[in-house]
């Protein structure tokens, strides 16, 4: 089917090739000259006009280049009744499509029309695919500039993790600091496990996280567990994953935390408080590798390194049969210790300057500077929370103070609670292998107990609480937080 005009100054030859046309399913229209046609032209599209060449006022030639002009996408047919080689060359060079000589059948008109209009059809498919291809093409361009975008965000961020755990922050020059970053360097090329020990807040995940990054594990996952804060009846769904209908809540199966951490590295924090029942499982996969989900019947692999940290004297617990001694030395294959910062004051400079700039950074807000009197101050406080603490004191200063230079009574006021008997109480009693005692941890669960008898009497109401035990607020939130009990 086409829309066909007819062009010819001989009206019943104009109206006969219309009527046979339209018989053979087509819609074809005649007019009388070549401006007659391109009149009609103006107010309705056309995919073929047939011109006769030899017209009054406008001959063929001229009406094809109007046509091609006014309507480009039109195909155009020469007919004549003069059969001459050079007229037809001429007007196929000048964009006739086809060219056919009177007289002629309706035959050979039809197998003529039918065929350009096939291949303009055709043709019209192609380009629409070709259409349909390009705009695929542009798409599939588009997407590929997302995934290249995708891919600099993920490496940016990828060196930005690097840089970070590339001992950027682990900040110092002391003895204390220098052997740890060593330690650091030589342990990241094993796959060995290994133990940190350190008082809280010395920067024990952040040691991890360090011998993750620089270790061939570190385009797997780095997954974290504070075994401290698992619930007790749950500790092995977990670290194992458990089947479905394994317990009454097990709706679905789910994988625990050490099949997250496949190809990659495991941290257990405080792993002194693993339930007895739980290490034996963790000695399984730390000695063949294999583990069962809860409610499980087929074992699974693992490769995971296993990374743990505790600020407890595990040595004693094995003693105590609190802890398994196979674990244990199943655990410190290499054992690494972090000093707290009263024992390295010489980093507390270097510390306070890279958490102000690095909280003003993430503040949006001008740097700010200590003055000679405020860092020694600091250098003087015993930081029972150690770095933690510090980059708490910070931040707390860097939102309160407005001034660009904070001064020593700009610092917290709980900051003023540090006195020189707490740091002598941090001073070892006797030797803890032997059964000896920590002075500053007998007094520890002395005031861990009177804290938590506190917040009880004032129904946790924590003003109160602070009220009783004849404290600021400010430093039982912080004892709080330190003992786990908020």
């Amino acid at each position: 089917m086409g829309r066909i005009l007819i062009i010819d100054d001989n009206k019943s030859l104009g109206d006969g090739l219309v009527l046979s046309l339209n018989k053979m399913g087509h819609q074809a229209v005649a007019a009388g000259s070549g401006r007659e046609g391109l009149a009609r032209m103006k107010d309705e599209p056309f995919d073929l006009v047939i011109t006769d060449y030899r017209m009054e006022e406008m001959d063929g030639l001229a009406v094809m280049e109007a046509v091609q002009r006014q309507a480009p996408e039109t195909d155009v047919m020469m007919m004549t009744a003069y059969d001459t080689r050079e007229l037809a060359v001429e007007a196929m060079e000048r964009g006739a499509i086809d060219f056919i000589v009177k007289p002629f059948l309706p035959d050979e008109l039809w197998l003529k029309v039918n065929k350009r209009l096939d291949y303009r059809t055709k043709l019209q498919e192609a380009q629409a695919k070709l259409q349909e291809a390009q705009t695929l093409r542009q798409e599939a361009e588009a997407k590929l500039r997302d995934w290249e975008h995708l891919f600099e965000q993920n490496r940016y961020l990828r060196e930005e993790i690097d840089s970070r755990y590339n001992f950027g922050e682990i900040v110092g020059q002391s003895p204390q600091i220098k052997a740890v970053r060593e330690q650091v360097r030589k342990v990241a090329s094993s796959s060995s496990s290994v133990l940190i020990y350190g008082e809280s807040g010395t920067g024990k995940e952040l040691v991890a996280r360090a011998i993750h990054y620089q270790s061939r594990r570190s385009k797997g996952p780095f997954v974290k567990v504070n075994c401290g804060a698992l619930p007790t009846g749950l500790v092995e769904s977990e670290l194992f994953g458990h089947e479905r209908g394994a317990f009454t809540s097990a709706v679905r199966s789910k994988k625990g935390k050490f099949e997250l951490a496949e190809g990659g590295t495991i941290f257990l924090d405080e792993i002194g408080d693993i339930p007895l029942e739980t290490q034996v499982r963790l000695l399984r996969v730390l000695q063949e590798k294999q583990f069962d989900r809860v409610g499980g019947e087929q074992p699974l692999d693992v490769d995971a390194r296993v990374v743990g940290a505790t600020n407890r004297p595990l040595k004693r617990m094995v003693k105590e049969g609190t802890f398994r001694e196979d674990l244990f030395y199943r655990l410190e294959v290499i054992p690494l210790t972090l000093s707290p910062l009263r024992e390295r004051r010489e980093d507390i400079e270097l510390l306070v300057k890279h958490f102000t700039q690095k909280k003003c950074g993430e503040m949006n807000i001008l740097p700010k500077r200590l003055t000679e009197e405020a860092l020694a101050g600091l250098k003087s406080y015993p930081w029972p929370g150690n770095v933690r603490e510090l980059e708490n004191v910070i931040e707390r200063t860097m939102v309160l103070v407005d001034s660009e230079e904070i001064g020593y009574h700009d610092l917290p006021l709980t900051f003023d609670e540090g006195t020189a008997e707490e740091e002598a109480a941090e001073e070892r009693v006797g030797d803890t292998d032997d059964g000896g005692l920590l002075l500053n941890e007998r007094l520890d669960e002395v005031e861990r107990d009177l804290i938590a008898r506190a917040m009880e009497e004032a129904q946790h109401v924590k003003t109160k609480a602070a009220s009783l035990l004849g404290i600021k607020t400010s430093a039982l939130y912080y004892k709080l937080d330190k003992y786990g009990l908020d």
